[in-house]
């Protein structure tokens, strides 16, 4: 390539490609930066921040995703982060982790609970936390699959009802269509849910099909959700999807990336 009172000649044919190839990479580098930094961009997004058409920006997000630069998805890009999980901790593992995090997630859950609520409260360490913090001079009414909530919530006093069905050790908890058959004809007021991974786009999820069928369904027969999960959740993804973000609030102690915000509401509470 030479420079002709300011105007570029590509005079050869090898000064062309390089020139090319030089425009690809430079695009590349915008559009991984772009997806980056926003977690997520549409097509349209990046061919008015780069001024590609948008056949070109197609073909480049294709060319990215199969270098495991990007992830492509309908309409744009999202950004390569989640980490893909296929089994859990037994219960006694998980109580041992994070435990200040899921304390001041639980205290916070506990105190959205009000008179003549009815609550869905599904098995996990820090939703057991959360029967801690409950006040019990609430008047509230309890439905749990946690063996451990269950006494716990019997303990304080509290009308509580069990989901019946098969008993996951792993988790001791009560799942399976059983269970979700036993939950069907209630309607809660609130639900407080565990979860395994939270994710922009494979939104919240577990490792056992048995547990997500009786999640997703407790979820649907809320008048709102509530997610609760430290930080080290995020980005993750296990097997089974049981939510969409948008179906459900949640309460983490971590400061939370804009693009989650943008898909529902978060309540990001401090951790002494």
């Amino acid at each position: 390539m030479i420079k002709k009172s300011g105007i570029l000649i590509i005079d050869k044919e090898n000064g062309l490609r390089e020139w090319l190839l030089m425009l690809t990479q430079e695009r590349y580098r915008l559009i991984t930066e772009a997806v980056e930094k926003n977690q997520a961009v549409t097509v349209e997004q990046l061919v008015n921040e780069i001024g590609a058409s948008a056949a070109t920006i197609r073909r480049d997000l294709t060319a990215l995703d199969e270098l495991g630069k990007v992830k492509r998805i309908r309409g744009g890009a999202a950004a390569v982060e989640q980490e893909f999980l296929t089994s859990e901790d037994d219960v006694d593992t998980k109580y041992e982790k994070n435990v200040a995090e899921k304390k001041a997630i639980a205290e916070y859950a506990a105190s959205t609970i009000q008179n003549d609520d009815f609550i869905y409260i599904d098995a996990g360490t820090t939703t057991e936390f959360l029967i801690d913090y409950i006040d019990i001079s609430v008047s509230a009414v309890f439905v749990t699959n946690g063996i451990v909530h269950a006494k716990k919530l019997i303990s304080k006093g509290f009308k509580t009802y069990m989901a019946g069905g098969l008993i996951r050790a792993k988790t001791e908890a009560v799942v399976g269509s059983e269970a979700v058959e036993s939950i069907k004809k209630f309607n809660f007021t609130k639900s407080f849910i565990g979860a395994n991974g939270i994710h922009l786009f494979h939104g919240f999820t577990t490792v056992d099909t048995d547990e997500a069928m009786l999640k997703k369904e407790a979820v649907n027969h809320s008048y709102v959700s509530y997610v609760l999960a430290d930080h080290t959740k995020f980005g993750k993804v296990t097997a089974v999807t049981f939510a969409p973000l948008e179906k459900a609030c949640i309460v983490t102690d971590g400061i939370v990336k804009d693009k989650y915000k943008e898909l529902t509401l978060i309540k990001e509470v401090h951790v002494e």
